[in-house]
C-alpha cells in the first residue's frame, strides 16, 4: 500500500506538469500567439536544441561563477557558524546583521559590486556568496543548537574537549540541517550568478538572456531558463546524493520511519 502511495505521489506531479504544457501548446497554436510574446513549448525545445552548441561557453562561465561562489560561501558559513556556536557574544552581535542583510535586494547591491570590482568575474562571485551564505549558516547554526544536551554533558563528565564534543556529537547531529541549507543554497547559486551577469559582463547565461530579450527572442530566453533550471536541479540532486552517502545514520532513520 505504501509503495502504491509513493508511486502515486511521483506520478501525479508529472502528469499535472504535462497537462499544463499541453494546455500551453494548444492555447498558443489556437490563438496564434506571436513567438515574441509567448513561444510554445515545442518552439522552446527546438530553440534549445539549436542554440545549445553555441552557448556552451556561457554555460561554463555561469557554472564556474556559481561553484566558486558556492564553495566560498560554504567555507565562510562553516567558520562563522562554529564561531557563533562557541562564542555566544559573537552570535548576539552578528546574527541580527546576517538576518537584516537578507532584506536588502541583491539586484540593488550588484551594481555597487560592479563599481567596486569591475566587470570581471569577481562581482558575480560576490553576489553568489551573498545569496548562498545565509541559508547555509542559518541551517548549520540551528543544527548545532539542536544537539542533545544530555549527550554533550555526558562527554563533558568524561573529560572530552570542545573539539571532541564538536566532532563526535555536534557535527554528526547537525549534518542533516547542514545539507538542507546546502541544497537550498545550491539552487540559489546559479540564480545569483545570472543576476550578477544581468548587470554587466561579456559572457554567461545572464548576458545571453539580456541579449536575447533585447532582440525579442523570447524562445531563447525560455530556453536559457530551462538550462538554468536543469543546472540548479543537478546541483540539488548531487548534494542530495552526497547526503545519502555521507549520513548513513539519517538514511537509516528515514527508512525506519517509512
Amino acid at each position: 500500500m505504501k509503495k502504491y502511495i509513493n508511486i502515486e505521489n511521483k506520478i501525479i506531479p508529472i502528469v499535472f506538469q504535462i497537462v499544463i504544457l499541453l494546455i500551453w501548446q494548444v492555447a498558443v497554436d489556437k490563438w496564434k500567439v506571436p513567438q515574441y510574446i509567448l513561444p510554445s513549448p515545442k518552439d522552446i525545445i527546438i530553440t534549445l536544441v539549436n542554440i545549445l552548441p553555441n552557448i556552451t561557453s556561457h554555460i561554463y562561465t555561469t557554472l564556474y561563477e556559481a561553484l566558486i561562489g558556492f564553495t566560498i560561501s560554504i567555507v565562510f558559513a562553516l567558520i562563522l557558524a562554529i564561531l557563533m556556536d562557541n562564542v555566544k557574544l559573537v552570535k548576539k552581535c552578528l546574527y541580527p546583521i546576517i538576518v537584516v542583510s537578507q532584506t536588502i535586494p541583491i539586484i540593488a547591491l550588484a551594481p555597487l559590486f560592479i563599481i567596486w570590482f569591475g566587470f570581471g568575474i569577481m562581482p558575480k562571485i560576490v553576489v553568489v556568496v551573498l545569496v548562498c551564505f545565509f541559508p547555509i549558516v542559518v541551517s548549520l547554526i540551528d543544527g548545532l543548537e539542536s544537539v542533545d544536551n544530555d549527550m554533550v554533558n555526558l562527554l563533558k563528565t568524561m573529560g572530552a574537549s570542545k573539539f571532541q564534543i564538536f566532532t563526535m556529537v555536534k557535527l554528526p547531529s547537525s549534518t542533516v540541517n547542514f545539507f538542507s541549507g546546502l541544497r537550498i543554497a545550491a539552487t540559489y547559486s546559479i540564480m545569483g550568478a545570472v543576476i550578477g551577469e544581468w548587470l554587466g559582463g561579456d559572457k554567461g547565461l545572464g548576458v545571453y538572456m539580456i541579449r536575447a530579450k533585447n532582440s525579442y527572442s523570447l524562445d531563447k530566453v525560455f530556453a536559457v531558463i530551462i538550462i538554468i533550471v536543469i543546472l540548479s536541479m543537478a546541483l540539488f540532486g548531487l548534494l542530495y546524493l552526497l547526503q545519502y552517502i555521507l549520513t548513513p545514520w539519517a538514511r537509516n532513520s528515514n527508512e525506519n520511519n517509512r
